[in-house]
């Protein structure tokens, strides 16, 4: 297919791949901007006090957590201007999912004064037009820390992981901002093409009900409208 005709059946220019770290949302990211022919914007994982929060220093929940909502915001408010000359682009991530760690970090006074951060910034950046959520389980984020994981990655606690993953699976269970398409990504390998090529099919499906999609390697490929 090519890329204007996969344009037509996919006509969201701004899309945005998420999940929790591991998910796979950035290569599949990657991969859906070049077969569009868009332009990719990643997070950015350096943060000066990310070690610290990880040590659970004092104070550096707060710190971390700052630094990742000002890099978001300059990041994705520079895509106002470019949307305006740019066919299409293809994130991974959500300006919105700084709240679902913040609120897994931060105490109760942190918390106000990030809000009241976050509401002032959070008017200034663009909404995608489409949402992809990788959604994989605490086992089989467990089992791709140990493989792939940084020093970091594997001296987070279970807990944290476990608490983690609920909070994006709510998170997404209520969200009804743009079109979303839920696809239970544990046995997905975006090396094969053909996982790519489903998810691409799923999002053709997407109207305005989000829909959950379950690989056919688990389920013979149900696709479940939410409702």
């Amino acid at each position: 297919m090519t890329i204007r005709a996969l344009r037509e059946e996919i006509p969201y220019r701004h899309i945005a791949v998420e999940g929790v770290f591991k998910s796979g949302k950035t290569k599949l990211a990657g991969l859906l901007a070049q077969r569009l022919n868009a332009r990719v914007v990643l997070d950015k994982g350096d943060n000066p006090y990310l070690k610290d929060f990880y040590d659970e220093k004092e104070g550096a929940s707060f710190l971390a957590q700052l630094v990742f909502l000002i890099n978001r915001y300059h990041q994705q408010s520079r895509l106002v201007q470019r949307e305006l000359f740019e066919d299409w682009i293809v994130c991974d991530y959500m300006f919105d999912k700084d709240k679902v760690f913040a609120y897994q970090t931060l105490t109760d006074d942190e918390l106000v004064v990030y809000e009241r951060i976050y509401a002032i910034l959070s008017e200034r950046v663009p909404r995608p037009d489409f949402v992809v959520y990788l959604q994989i389980s605490v086992p089989t984020l467990i089992k791709r820390i140990a493989r792939d994981g940084n020093l970091l990655e594997k001296g987070i606690s279970e807990k944290y992981l476990e608490n983690i993953v609920e909070a994006f699976d709510y998170f997404f269970f209520n969200y009804q901002a743009t079109p979303l398409l839920v696809v239970k990504a544990d046995e997905l390998d975006f090396g094969r093409e053909e996982d790519v090529l489903e998810i691409l099919d799923q999002v053709k499906l997407v109207k305005k009900s989000p829909l959950f999609y379950v690989p056919l390697s688990r389920s013979g490929g149900r696709t479940i409208p939410k409702g």
